[in-house]
């Protein structure tokens, strides 16, 4: 019986699974942190022991609100279209994308960058990596994010009650 180190097919017989691009992002995504550890030791800088609650319930907000912005707002579409299809709007100033192609970097980037849940892996690590290289600016951009949030909370509860 052929083993998934062996033979890929093995897990995905109609080869619609993109395994070599999900790989490449798993790699990628090593490496980058990889990267933040290194450069933190280079510069002196230390990752703190703890995190205080604050820091982690804005940074969850804000890495949500990112991640909504970057994987589905119609106003950064321009950044997606490469990668992306256009197939429909979804209200609330978003769009619904589509990867490009089946296989390969352009499709592995595309269905990184229509997937709010993948992205915040990435968004989430660099808001992390940001408490550590540059406190106040990652707090300063992590709280606009939260006020928008919020925000944009009120605006969907003010439609419901208008029945807009």
């Amino acid at each position: 019986m052929p083993s998934l180190l062996h033979d890929p097919s093995a897990y995905d017989t109609g080869d619609d699974v993109n395994l070599g691009g999900y790989a490449g992002s798993l790699v990628t995504y090593a490496a980058g942190v990889g990267f933040l550890l290194i450069a933190a030791r280079v510069t002196g800088r230390q990752l703190p022991r703890t995190y205080s609650t604050r820091d982690l319930v804005v940074g969850g907000v804000a890495t949500h609100k990112l991640t909504r912005l970057l994987s589905r707002a119609s106003v950064t579409s321009p950044l997606r279209a490469p990668f992306t299809t256009f197939d429909a709007p979804a209200g609330s100033g978003e769009h619904v994308e589509s990867a490009r192609g089946d296989h390969g970097l352009r499709h592995t980037v595309g269905e990184l960058l229509t997937c709010p849940f993948c992205l915040g892996v990435w968004v989430g690590t660099a808001y992390v990596a940001g408490l550590v290289a540059a406190p106040g600016p990652t707090r300063a951009l992590a709280a606009v994010m939260t006020v928008v949030a919020g925000s944009d909370t009120l605006q969907h509860a003010y439609s419901r009650l208008r029945g807009d």
